[in-house]
């Protein structure tokens, strides 16, 4: 069986927007797609369609990691003005490569499968924008 499922957000209204960058927990989403696709056992693949944005599985029980992490991407990846690209967001799509377009969740009985302090977060690089996430679900 298999499942493909799709759903937008908005970036830049949340706790943890600061400027361009957001961090948004979409895991109660891709669960309900997960729920949706009645799928029991397999996996789950979110896919970002962006190339200024990505996803990650991290901590989502301390609202300060979001921030501390967009602190720590911005030393590895700042904007500068040798950057040539002529949209100005050579930082973000720098940022959306270290980090991924993608990832793999095991489903078990119906569920994702997170360890205890896990979520799986959003992260816009380059808004305010609107952003399409996919979420494809196989298992029996």
């Amino acid at each position: 069986m298999t499942a493909l499922s799709e759903f937008n957000i908005r970036t830049g209204a949340s706790k943890e927007a600061c400027g361009k960058t957001d961090w948004i927990n979409i895991t109660g989403e891709v669960q309900k797609a997960v729920t949706a696709s009645g799928v029991r056992e397999g996996i789950c693949v979110v896919f970002i369609p962006h190339t200024t944005a990505a996803v990650t599985i991290n901590e989502n029980a301390d609202p300060d990691v979001p921030r501390d992490l967009n602190l720590a991407f911005n030393i590895i990846s700042p904007d500068r003005r040798e950057f040539r690209h002529s949209e100005g967001n050579s930082a973000a799509h720098a940022k959306t490569s270290l980090i991924g377009p993608s990832l793999s969740i095991i489903v078990t009985n119906g569920s994702l499968l997170l360890g205890t302090w896990q979520g799986i977060w959003f992260n816009e690089y380059d808004g305010p924008r609107t952003r399409k996430i996919q979420v494809r679900v196989l298992g029996e």
